[in-house]
């Protein structure tokens, strides 16, 4: 069992924890897992207008405060609000980057591409690919066959670390459901739910999860800690930390979601493998 407490979360450091989560700001993440540390979806840029995104808020810290990374996990390529320009510096400059395979085409080394149900083996992790759908079901189709662009959500799996499924920009729950399927319960789930939207593109419609969405896929996976990513620091937002509260508040979640300050670490602990120098959020 994970257990995830209330006590103060303390700032990230490049020190490597055993298992713990920081949102950085937008989609960025880092995620450690067995000592290892892992970065989702890289942006570092200040505040700037990218035409037809405006990035609000900057990291909520610096780009030293990482560290070295064992890979980028990057749902995708082709959007500044998921991969900006300090971003793509950063990752390009790691030893590995997991991504779909048309990133992986665009990008070039050190980036890896997989196809859906496909998995890297890094280290003692298995992080599989898992399908992600950018907009609404009958949203239009790119050149390469997919809502808006290919994008990956990601399962993880090591020994002695919980199960943990990011979600990437996927707005649909029957993928959802087929995630459950394939690998059952989740021990912590890391979604993006900012319900983000461009009046350009299906009608406004969410190419995110939304706050509901976010409780129904938390349902779903049965995932016992959520931490929710992609709602801040980005215009085209429609939902924040709030929203995300009351929703979750509304379901009668609210033990499940571990909502530690931008910048800081929410460490799960378990009793099989404690660590009294952790400072658990």
């Amino acid at each position: 069992m994970w257990t995830c407490d209330t006590s103060p979360s303390a700032r990230l450091t490049p020190e490597h924890k055993q298992f713990g989560v920081t949102v950085i700001g937008g989609p960025t993440t880092v995620l450690d897992v067995a000592g290892h540390r892992l970065l989702c979806d890289p942006t570092f840029d200040p505040p700037g207008d990218y035409g037809y995104l405006v990035k609000m808020h900057g990291p909520a810290v610096a780009i030293e405060a990482v560290g070295d990374v064992d890979a980028v996990l990057l749902s995708h390529d082709l959007h500044p609000d998921n991969f900006d320009h300090s971003g793509r510096d950063f990752a390009l400059s790691t030893p590995l980057i997991l991504t779909p395979t048309t990133s992986a085409r665009r990008l070039g080394p050190p980036a890896q591409g997989r196809s859906v149900w496909e998995s890297w083996d890094l280290h003692d992790m298995t992080i599989t690919a898992v399908p992600a759908r950018h907009g609404p079901a009958d949203g239009e189709l790119d050149d390469d066959g997919f809502v808006n662009c290919e994008v990956t959500g990601f399962v993880i799996e090591a020994p002695g670390a919980p199960k943990t499924y990011i979600s990437g920009d996927n707005a649909s729950l029957t993928l959802v459901r087929d995630i459950y399927d394939r690998f059952g319960a989740m021990d912590c789930a890391i979604l993006f739910a900012g319900a983000a939207s461009v009046h350009t593109k299906f009608d406004g419609r969410p190419l995110s999860l939304t706050s509901e969405r976010a409780v129904a896929a938390t349902e779903i996976l049965d995932a016992q800690h959520v931490i929710v990513a992609h709602q801040h620091g980005w215009q085209h937002f429609g939902h924040d930390a709030e929203d995300t509260r009351r929703a979750f508040a509304d379901a009668g979640l609210t033990d499940r979601l571990c909502s530690a300050p931008l910048g800081h670490q929410c460490e799960l602990t378990s009793d099989n493998c404690p660590d009294p120098q952790r400072h658990v959020s």
